[in-house]
């Protein structure tokens, strides 16, 4: 990739994404492929999207990311992340827009472990009373 490069980390439940930005035409290239081609579904593409939509910066960077761990909703979550990030790194005077719309905040929801003696974090076997 030419120009100034941009870099940052998001995480997502299990996902991890590592983001690159680039001046550029707006492409977003995920493991390789083009965003649709791996996500598949324009929700996850809009997720994606909505760093650039709030600053006002849509067509201004290109962003070539690698995902690993978790599934595609995951995956998604961890890249709005590290695109927020790395605008942070392009401008300054983006955080607060991006801290408003609460793009810069990592969630920290992760899966409950499971339990001994039960078959799930919460579930419990059947109670049989005779």
């Amino acid at each position: 990739m030419k120009g100034t490069n941009y870099y940052a980390t998001g995480r997502r439940k299990e996902s991890v994404a590592r983001v690159w930005l680039t001046p550029g035409s707006g492409k977003i290239i995920v493991n390789k492929q083009e965003v649709m081609d791996y996500f598949r579904r324009p929700t996850l593409d809009m997720i994606i999207r909505q760093p650039f939509g709030v600053t006002d910066t849509v067509g201004q960077y290109d962003v070539m990311a690698t995902v690993k761990g978790g599934g595609l909703s995951g995956q998604a979550g961890a890249m709005l992340l590290g695109i927020a990030r790395a605008l942070v790194q392009v401008n300054e005077e983006l955080r607060k827009s991006l801290r408003m719309a609460g793009f810069l905040t990592r969630d920290p929801r992760e899966k409950e472990r499971k339990k001994y003696g039960q078959p799930g974090a919460r579930k419990r076997f059947q109670f049989s009373k005779r």
